[in-house]
């Protein structure tokens, strides 16, 4: 980074600082945790909004044996938004070798723990988040029970987040239609009142039909989204998932999305955020191999302003989205 190039860096964070905005993320996975380190060097009134529908892995085992809603994505976003020097980091992200125990991550039985002498998991998150001393804070999108349903193309019915990818591809039939279990789900209103608040709204990086839409079909969360007087941004995935979005373009995800939405509100999102970088031949391969590949831009859909550029970075072989790009990109926007 040459001088120039450093001090229009530097002008952005300033600017943005002096009016730290209110910033609501919302999603799940890997992509929302990835996107938050880089918003958080902004703003310090960042929210991130977090599906609770995983019932695979060690939160569904936690979520089956106690019956609390599933840590792992919360776990993954407190940690996001902690003290970077913090060395509870290291301990949260540790998982057991061995034993019944084997792959459950310390952070993951904390939150359970917590949840436990907590009045309820928005108590306990939100201890555990003054434990770590977050720089925002982390809300699960409800306390209900969420539980994902999927109707696939050939009809079948599928019941359960980690299920619904393997039926999609062990039938050889794309997911037509999410739902969820309960369609009466209440929001967390905390996570409402966020919303109505934001000056930005994030949706995304994360899975399209288990990260992604789950968070927009809870009751009001959607309403609140299209009322909100901020600017509303989309970040699309660099990579198709294989049950998924296979052979997905940006065009396709967006339309999955309003195909899940009452088309008479208008639009969610203001803006685009997607990636138009190539990946070195050898990462292709290995994901090709995996049955994904890059998401192409498709069509570019009207009414929307689509922010382009190679947000693609690697992290230990794996492709993710450049944070600290990301934001600057849609901070940069906020601005204008």
């Amino acid at each position: 980074m040459d001088m120039k190039e450093y001090i229009r860096e530097f002008t952005l964070k300033d600017i943005v600082k002096v009016r730290n905005p209110k910033v609501v993320a919302i999603g799940g996975g890997t992509g929302l945790s990835v996107i938050l380190r880089g918003l958080k060097k902004y703003t310090d009134r960042l929210t991130a909004i977090v599906t609770v529908g995983d019932d695979g892995g060690g939160s569904g085992m936690l979520r089956e044996d106690l019956g609390i809603l599933p840590p792992g994505d919360i776990r993954n976003c407190i940690l996001a938004l902690a003290d970077d020097e913090n060395v509870m980091q290291e301990l949260f992200n540790y998982r057991f070798q061995g034993g019944n125990m084997e792959g459950q991550s310390f952070g993951n039985l904390f939150l359970a723990a917590m949840n436990g002498i907590s009045q309820d998991f928005y108590d306990a998150v939100r201890r555990t988040s003054d434990v770590l001393q977050v720089k925002g804070e982390v809300l699960p999108v409800t306390l209900s029970e969420m539980v994902l349903m999927a109707t696939l193309e050939n009809g079948a019915v599928i019941q359960g987040e980690s299920a619904i990818p393997e039926a999609s591809l062990a039938q050889h039939s794309p997911i037509a239609q999410l739902f969820l279990k309960q369609n009466d789900t209440k929001p967390l209103q905390e996570t409402i009142e966020a919303i109505r608040n934001a000056d930005l709204i994030i949706i995304g990086p994360g899975s399209l039909y288990t990260s992604i839409i789950p968070n927009l079909l809870v009751n009001d969360v959607a309403r609140a989204i299209f009322d909100s007087r901020a600017k509303r941004f989309y970040i699309g995935n660099i990579m198709t998932q294989p049950g998924e979005s296979t052979g997905y373009t940006q065009e396709d995800h967006i339309r999955a999305i309003e195909a899940h939405l009452d088309q008479d509100e208008g639009r969610l999102f203001d803006y685009v955020v997607a990636n138009t970088g190539n990946l070195p031949r050898s990462i292709e391969e290995k994901y090709q191999k995996c049955n994904a590949e890059t998401v192409k831009i498709g069509t570019p859909i009207a009414g929307y302003e689509y922010l382009l550029g190679d947000y693609v970075t690697m992290e230990s072989g794996y492709v993710r989205h450049d944070a600290d790009l990301l934001a600057k990109r849609i901070f940069e926007t906020y601005i204008k």
